[in-house]
Parts: C-alpha cells; structure tokens; sequence
C-alpha cells in the first residue's frame, strides 16, 4: 500500500500523539466514573474539569458556558432545539442554503414533520452572504438564526460577528456552527454577541466521539438529552472521560499552533492551489481571501470527481468530493449549486483540506499526479473540454449524466 496523503482534513483529523498520550491512562488506570462520590472517580472528575477550561481557553469564555456532547450534530440539534423549546410561541428560524446536513436536516425536518417555517439565506458566486437579506428575513415570530462560522466544503468564513449584531438588535437568538473554524480562525466570545456555537473533536486532532456546546450565560436553554444530572443537568449521560480529556488536550494544542495553521499550513495550500488552477478548464470555488486557511476547492471541468477521488485513492492520496452518487443518479453538491457553479465544474470539484501535519513534499506529489489524472480521464471522454466549452457559453448546461449509466 502507498504511504497515505492525506489532505481530508475538513472530514476528519489524526489524533495528535500529545491527546493519545494524554488519554491512554484513562481507558484502563484511572477508570472510575467522574460523577461518582469516591476519589478515584473524583480524581477523573478534576481532569474533566481541566479539559472544561482548556476548551473555554480557546473560545475565551467561561468554563461554566461549555457543555460536552457526542459530536458537533448533537450540539447543533441542541442549540435549535433549546431556542424552539424555550420559545414555543415563535415558529420561524433562519439558516443559509449552505450549511452542514446536521443543520439543513434538521430544518427540513421541523418544517416536514413539525410544521416550522424556515428561511433559507442564499449566497452569491463567491460564497458569500447577503447581510440586507437576513435583515429582511427577520420576523416577530424568529426563534433563531443559525449559520455557521466556515462553510466545510469551500471554507468561505462567514461574517460572523455582524450577524451576531444584527441578532442582538433585533432580540433573536443567534447560534453558530463552528465546527471547522475553531483552531483555525480566531474565536473571541468574550466580544461577540454569540449566543450558542458549535464544536466538534476530530476536526481539531482530539478523538471522535465528543465536542461542546457553548451556551452563553442567562441564555434561555432547555436539554436536549434528559436523564441523570452530568453538565449541571444540562445534558445527560455518563461523561466520555477519554474524549473529553482529549478534546481539552487538542484545543490546548491549537491554541499553541494557531500561527502555524496561518501561515505554513496556509501556504502548502496557496501553492497546492495555485499548481492545480495551472490545469485546463479548471476554477477555484469560494471567496479568495474570506476562507479558512487550510481548505481549498477546485473544480475540473468536464471529470467526475468521483473517477479523480479514486485514481488519487489509488496512489494513496485522500481527498474529498463536493458531489455523491446516489442511487444511480449523481448530483453535485448543494453548496456548489447555492453558489451557481454551472454543473460541468461542480460535477468534478475536489476539496482538499490540510492540517499541521501535512508536508510540502507531499503537496509536490499531488501537483505531479494531478495533471495526469485530469487528462487521463478527459482523453476517454467522447467530447473534448473544447466542445463542451463552447456548449456551456452557449447556455447549455446538460452534461454531466452519470458515467455509469
């Protein structure tokens, strides 16, 4: 098997050799249930209360405004869920049309199954959101707006702080997914009028199975998970020591390598970026500048993403695609096409995501494969990129029916 390159870091993360080292001793050592009243589960108990703070460090509020979850998705569905409970009268919420499913289900959901109405915030070419539309989307009957921090696919960063504003203002209360920017974008709560934000371990190096809630203080909040009195009553269920302890361990970690994550991390991704956009008929998706700076999206034209993904899985490099195939029919993803990408490039769009672990030689093979792999599978094509080309200026945007059909 070939030495794994992995730049999929927006899907999941290694766990850092400091958060397995820290944790270990926990799975078979120090053992005991941290809720319980003997001091060998007390001592575990001091250590959750360690990781509380580490994680607070990292967001700059207060170890008392964090709860512990399973992941990002419980959190999310916790933080709507808390707003729509504790406001029962008021059946609107908002969102964008490029959040993450564990948003964008959820509010399909309400609207299917409990009769919510939800509006869906669009964006332009760049990925951008349009602040005079969540104005005039705001109602009397608003429970919450949630949009997330950085979209996952493109890595656009939202303008998070002025929506919090316009919040604020207007008296609804306004939540965050930031499960992919935290570590990777400066996060400030004690200056932003965030009400609840979202995290997620293994997009940050910890253990998947854990993330956190961030619940401002005096925030109208009811639990999504009833049952014994663990996080204050506020989520119940028998602490996940080892997660929890690692989660605290790896924002520890991100907070010391934060500068790294901006600037070398930043710049194997510009020159990944820059060597792929050198291949014909290809085109980067999301805003230049207003992004995360390890994530980067490209589309190549007239390609399958999913025949890149598995030429690239064959020299054992890891990537995602923006698109699925679903029962024999292929669609490309719901952010490209929020953002108006014409089918024949959103169809082959490949994100590749890097971390602090990621080296420029392995940046060096992808750029050496990719052209090979672009033209591989464009010479098996029976139009050329030239004609399909000159169909799209055309205003033919049919291409792109399933391969396999």
């Amino acid at each position: 098997m070939n030495k794994v390159v992995y730049l999929d870091n927006n899907a999941t993360t290694r766990v850092a050799p400091e958060v397995l080292e820290e944790i270990l001793p926990f799975f078979s050592e120090r053992y005991g249930n941290p809720s319980s009243m003997h001091s060998f589960g007390g001592e575990v108990g001091k250590e959750i209360k360690k990781a509380r703070e580490k994680v607070a460090a990292i967001l700059n509020c207060s170890p008392e405004e964090i709860i512990f979850t399973a992941c990002g998705t419980e959190s999310d569905n916790t933080a709507i869920f808390s707003a729509l409970r504790s406001f029962p009268e008021k059946r609107h919420l908002i969102t964008t049309k490029v959040e993450h499913p564990a948003i964008l289900s959820l509010c399909k959901y309400l609207e299917k199954k409990l009769g919510y109405e939800v509006t869906y915030l669009g964006v332009n070419a760049q990925g951008e959101l349009d602040l005079e539309e969540l104005k005039a989307s705001i109602r009397p009957d608003t429970a919450i707006i949630s949009v997330m921090w950085a979209n996952n696919e493109t890595g656009v960063v939202f303008p998070i702080a002025e929506i919090a504003e316009i919040a604020k203002e207007k008296g609804v209360l306004f939540h965050t997914d930031a499960v992919q920017a935290v570590g990777k974008e400066e996060i400030d709560l004690s200056k932003l009028p965030v009400d609840m934000l979202s995290l997620s371990g293994h997009k940050l190096h910890a253990p998947k199975g854990v993330g956190a809630l961030f619940v401002r203080k005096k925030t109208p909040f009811q639990p999504f998970m009833i049952g014994g009195h663990q996080e204050r009553g506020r989520r119940a269920g028998t602490e996940n020591t080892t997660g929890i302890i690692g989660l605290g361990k790896a924002c520890e970690l991100a907070a010391n390598n934060f500068e790294e994550e901006r600037t070398r991390v930043k710049a194997l991704r510009d020159k990944l970026e820059q060597g792929l956009l050198k291949i014909p008929y290809t085109r980067l998706n999301g805003h230049k500048e207003k992004r995360l700076p390890n994530t980067c999206n490209v589309s190549f034209g007239y390609v399958e993403g999913e025949a890149i993904l598995l030429l690239l899985n064959e020299l054992g490099i890891c990537a995602s695609s923006g698109s699925a195939c679903t029962s024999g029919s292929l669609e490309p993803s719901h952010v490209l096409r929020a953002m108006g990408v014409p089918f024949n490039y959103a169809h082959g769009s490949i994100r590749f995501s890097l971390s602090r672990y990621n080296s420029e030689e392995e940046i060096e093979l992808v750029l050496k494969e990719m052209p090979r792999i672009i033209e591989k599978l464009r010479s098996i094509s029976p139009f050329s990129p030239e004609e399909m080309e000159k169909e799209l200026k055309q205003g033919k945007d049919n291409w792109g029916q399933c391969a396999c059909h």
